[in-house]
């Protein structure tokens, strides 16, 4: 059995970004489109000469932006140069997540290519048949060559990044099953390879002095490049460009008010052409002040939101800091399967909101959830899933959790309502849950409500935020095993239901999931008229 890893508070997001549409005008959206295409196309030769540099440890991006400030200015060629540089950074990261998966992905075929076919040494089991083997065998050689060429690359420095996207880049040879004409695609195509931001500088007015947006009147003016200078709109002054439409943020806009007159904040100006007739975007962004998160000690002490995530649901269940499980169980539906990303996350969040309505609303001071990363699986889950028809549909299932998206939204979203999210070890919540809770509370529960095993799940995972085993106290009646402080003592010949010995779940010293016969379902009689007759009727039918 393995040491189960310690709970941690997960931190608070370290920014803050908002959104509002811009209803521009027809040549305010000309003005738009001249200035990204401008600058988008700096912004790919910039990208190439960073590229090329590879792994030197000068990136010369003083001398780039130099280069860039002539077509454009300083400004603009500031945050060129520094979108670059990010986007070679997390290219090479991508190649070393590459390199680990591959690794592993041979690493774990080679272990079962070592046992014989039908044969099992240890916890490692050989194929099933000689075919199968065979299969695995011209992987393994297609692995080994991908792993090569990654590690080829990460030598010499040489990442892979497209502008624009990788997806939408190779939709460009399969239109019909995009459903997409070749115009429609040109267009979103040159709409992603658009650059239309500017970051933050702290010491100007309003937080930014390429792209500016004044909190009161709600006008937005643009830095114009030196080589576009003849579309500004704004004479007498420098080059710059001023929109037509109005500029409203609805969501925090107290702190976006706040922040342009203290800080730095970076815009954003993105186009969707998929809505409509095409529509315009403007996102803040800024950073916040860090929080220290509380010790687990003070969020021990009072209740928390066990949680327990599915891929077509939520599972949860309100503890006392006693670990006991308070009130009805709490099921969230997602249906995200076949659902485009905007509908994913809509529905994500509205089942984020449910968690923390129903944590406020038990005064609870923390969610806990697993600290689930499904990296390792998707990298070996042929080798480690099963196969056949039960394997596919199992990866499928783990490839449609949303692990990631739901821990940065929960930690996100949980941050505005004053909650801290604890995340805990995963290992065997679900079989501790089915073994040791699902039974008791299925009888403590009222009988329309189902109690599932992903529910007992989510005590297990609430117990261990909480600092508590998963298994009951032992030595306690069942009768008083829900009580906090101050149980009763067992008596000598109390037997310990559901209890097992150290190891994991279902090894050889696990004791019989504990049966208990629930109380038979009597139906209520019905009024019976009385005979007047001095012998039972059947008697009296007779005669």
């Amino acid at each position: 059995m393995r040491t189960l890893a310690p709970a941690f508070v997960a931190a608070r997001p370290s920014g803050a970004r908002i959104r509002t549409r811009l209803r521009v005008t027809l040549a305010d959206a000309a003005v738009l489109r001249a200035v990204g295409g401008h600058l988008g196309s700096l912004a790919g030769q910039d990208l190439a000469v960073r590229c090329r540099l590879g792994l030197l440890p000068d990136d010369q991006r003083a001398g780039r932006k130099r280069a860039l400030t002539v077509a454009s200015s300083s400004r603009w060629a500031g945050a060129v140069t520094r979108t670059s540089n990010d986007q070679w950074r997390r290219g090479w990261r991508n190649l070393q997540d590459a390199q680990v998966g591959l690794a592993r992905a041979i690493g774990r075929i080679t272990a079962r290519l070592a046992v014989p076919v039908g044969q099992r040494h240890g916890r490692v089991r050989g194929y099933a048949s000689r075919a199968e083997r065979w299969a695995k065998q011209q992987r393994l050689q297609r692995l080994r060559a991908r792993h090569a060429q990654v590690e080829a690359r990460l030598a010499a420095g040489r990442v892979s990044v497209v502008r624009g996207g990788r997806r939408l880049a190779k939709q460009r040879q399969h239109l019909d099953q995009a459903a997409l004409t070749r115009e429609q695609w040109r267009v979103r195509w040159e709409a992603q390879r658009w650059f239309l931001a500017a970051d933050g500088e702290a010491g100007k007015a309003w937080g930014n002095e390429t792209i500016r947006v004044h909190p009161d009147q709600g006008w937005l003016e643009l830095r114009l490049p030196s080589v576009l200078a003849h579309l500004s709109n704004t004479p007498g002054r420098a080059p710059t460009y001023r929109l037509g439409c109005p500029v409203v943020f609805f969501y925090r806009a107290g702190e976006w008010a706040a922040q342009t007159a203290s800080g730095a904040v970076r815009y954003d100006l993105a186009f969707d052409p998929a809505k409509g007739q095409g529509r315009w975007y403007l996102d803040a962004s800024w950073q916040l002040p860090p929080v220290p998160p509380p010790a687990l000690v003070a969020l021990r002490a009072q209740r928390a939101l066990g949680v327990d995530l599915n891929a077509d649901h939520l599972a949860a269940w309100v503890l006392s800091p006693s670990g006991s499980p308070l009130g009805p169980p709490v099921t969230i539906p997602l249906h995200l399967d076949s659902q485009p990303a905007a509908t994913r996350d809509g529905r994500l969040r509205a089942a984020i909101s449910t968690l923390l309505h129903v944590a406020g609303e038990h005064g609870c001071r923390s969610i806990v959830v697993e600290d689930l990363d499904f990296a390792d699986v998707r990298r070996t889950g042929r080798e480690t899933l099963g196969r056949g028809r039960r394997g596919r549909r199992l990866r499928r299932v783990i490839a449609g959790i949303p692990t990631r998206r739901f821990r940065d939204l929960l930690a996100g979203m949980a941050a505005h309502h004053d909650l801290w999210v604890v995340a805990v070890d995963p290992a065997w919540t679900s079989k501790w849950g089915q073994r040791h809770w699902q039974p008791p509370l299925a009888e403590q529960t009222r009988r329309s409500t189902s109690v599932t095993r992903h529910h007992a799940a989510a005590v297990v995972i609430g117990r261990r935020g909480l600092g508590l085993s998963a298994r009951r106290r032992p030595g306690v009646p069942r009768p008083h095993r829900r009580m906090g402080t101050g149980e009763l003592s067992a008596r000598p010949d109390q037997r310990a239901w559901g209890r097992e010995g150290r190891g994991p779940p279902g090894g050889q010293r696990a004791a019989a999931t504990p049966r208990k016969t629930r109380p038979a379902e009597r139906t209520r009689l019905e009024d019976q008229m009385a005979h007047d007759r001095s012998v039972p009727p059947a008697s009296a039918d007779k005669r």
